[in-house]
């Protein structure tokens, strides 16, 4: 197994001036100098991270999307083509921002190489936003273009983009998918755009679950960064091959090590739009998979597929689970299921990223969600005053290091609410920090249930409902009460048999089972409803809200 390379792109000192863009954030200047100084900041960007790939392995291949396979010298021509249509055909210029709202298919990496090729800025949109959120985007960006595919799961995308352009002044037009790849002939190759480290590389979307999406902007050097650590501690190498079955444009699958860590190191990206068992299984028995992200329910899916014996899945080497919090007696299973080693990830969109290593003992991989990449991430576990709690405390996480942005895009006021006066950024999560830093999340500070006067964390009794061996998923949120202030309500799904029935459950089974592992007897739901599936955000992620809006509807 050859490690990921972890040689500078770029020796030089940079020679262009970053580009001032209003509205992004910068790190104070003796910040960046440190990270520059520490080498975590190395002067490179994106479009080098591919060009030094195709010259080191022009033959091995880089992208697998259904019967399509390309080689890395295959995947850049089509992106200096692509780059050669943004600029002549599209008046696409260093800095202007573009919106890509692709599925997981090979045009994405051949859409977003050749904006960072022009020295453009990709803005992630998911497959499931639609009119306010691409309106949302288009408005807040000036977007210039908007690149999407005609249909996506059986929505007309391409008309969705025609609408929206016709509505903002700043998109001159739409590119789609099918017109990705254009013919060569007597067009010579664009001139590469001169960009800096520093440049604005592209935005990427928070990851809350109501309201519109804030942007999060990142530079060449800071991402980066974050991708070459990603790929060193993952140990990804040139005979990696990573499924994609979630949104690839997701932070996770970006860059923690993601696509990007997968081109650092050389390796094989294999894309799918069908993220259910039958597909996954035979993608990774097909194509000698190594590595593949999941967030917990894709994860459970899997896991709970009667097909999974059937697949040889020798290939795999590592599972990632990320995205939201495991379950402890999700997490036994993984390694035992699949015979490989499973790695838990923890972090955000915004910055810092939190990984268990590979060689980690059990119990660790078992109870925690990492260690910061970084002995330059900053972490602080705080009370509801900003004070430090002891280790093993349960606080508030704050963080800053040269990967984790000092503000959103062109959200001040948000800025004033989630960022410190010293710049540590306010993530949300109630975390435990143990001695040695390894982080464990216990909640959200704004899932936590109030049951007359009792703080419940709804993990805790999500974590238990999943031990019960007929249990195949769970959410738990607090609802409105006039006697208790809120009461604790469990959504169950229910595992199925083969024949895709579901086995019989009952409420009052699951009390038992809740008071035979010993919860507290005021952390029982109230209500027990067993559903057919839980409702997610645009990222895989169960959507709490949208859980307790259904309840509230139904109540």
């Amino acid at each position: 197994m050859n490690p990921v390379a972890t040689d500078p792109l770029i020796t030089d000192p940079p020679t262009v001036q970053p580009l001032t863009v209003e509205g992004v954030v910068p790190y104070p200047a003796e910040f960046a100098a440190r990270y520059r100084q520490a080498g975590h900041w190395i002067g490179a960007t994106f479009d080098e991270l591919l060009r030094e790939a195709v010259a080191a392995a022009p033959n091995s291949l880089a992208v697998v999307d259904g019967e399509r396979s390309w080689t890395y010298r295959d995947l850049d021509a089509r992106v200096g083509r692509l780059a050669t249509v943004l600029i002549a055909d599209h008046g696409v210029r260093r800095g202007d921002r573009v919106v890509v709202q692709l599925p997981n298919i090979a045009e994405f990496v051949v859409v977003v190489f050749a904006l960072f090729r022009v020295g453009a800025v990709p803005l992630f949109a998911l497959p499931a936003h639609r009119r306010s959120e691409l309106l949302h985007f288009c408005r807040e960006a000036e977007a210039v273009l908007i690149v999407t595919a005609e249909r996506i799961g059986g929505f007309d995308h391409a008309a969705l983009a025609a609408e929206v352009a016709g509505l903002v002044p700043s998109v001159r037009g739409v590119l789609l998918a099918s017109d990705v790849d254009p013919a060569s002939e007597g067009r010579p190759e664009a001139e590469t755009v001169a960009v800096a480290p520093g440049d604005l590389a592209f935005l990427q979307l928070s990851g809350g679950t109501t309201g519109t999406p804030k942007l999060i902007a990142r530079t060449h050097d800071d991402y980066l960064y974050s991708v070459r650590e990603s790929a060193r501690i993952c140990r990804l190498h040139a005979g990696s091959r990573m499924l994609v079955a979630m949104p690839v444009a997701h932070n996770f699958t970006m860059s923690s090590p993601g696509i990007l860590g997968i081109i650092a190191a050389r390796g094989a990206i294999v894309l799918t739009t069908d993220p259910g068992p039958d597909a996954v299984l035979a993608l990774i028995e097909r194509h000698g998979v190594t590595i593949v992200p999941a967030v917990p329910p894709l994860i459970l899916s899997w896991l709970n597929a009667p097909q999974r014996q059937e697949h040889d899945l020798r290939s795999l080497e590592v599972v990632q689970v990320g995205g939201a919090k495991l379950s402890r007696s999700v997490a036994e299973r993984i390694e035992p299921a699949f015979g490989c080693r499973l790695q838990q990830v923890f972090g955000m969109a915004e910055g810092l990223v939190n990984y268990t290593r590979l060689d980690d003992d059990i119990e660790t991989v078992l109870s925690t969600q990492g260690l910061r990449i970084s002995a330059d991430d900053e972490v602080r576990v705080v009370d509801e005053t900003d004070r430090p709690v002891p280790p093993g405390t349960p606080g508030a996480l704050l963080t800053r290091g040269p990967y984790t942005i000092r503000g959103y895009f062109r959200a001040p006021e948000h800025d004033a609410r989630s960022f410190t006066a010293d710049g540590f950024y306010r993530t949300g999560d109630i975390v435990v920090e143990r001695e040695d830093g390894y982080l464990t999340v216990v909640g959200r500070s704004k899932d936590q249930i109030n049951r007359g006067g009792e703080k419940i964390a709804p993990e805790e009794i999500e974590n238990a409902l999943l031990t019960h061996p007929d249990v195949h998923d769970a959410s738990v949120v607090g609802i409105s009460d006039e006697a208790m202030g809120e009461r604790v309500h469990a959504s169950v799904v229910r595992r199925a048999r083969p024949d895709g029935t579901p086995i019989p459950l009952r409420p009052v089974d699951l009390r038992r089972h809740l008071a035979a592992v010993g919860l507290a007897v005021y952390k029982v739901p109230d209500v027990i409803a067993l559903v057919d599936e839980l409702p997610a955000t645009g990222v895989g992620k169960v959507d709490r809200r949208g859980v307790a809006a259904q309840e509230r509807n139904h109540s």
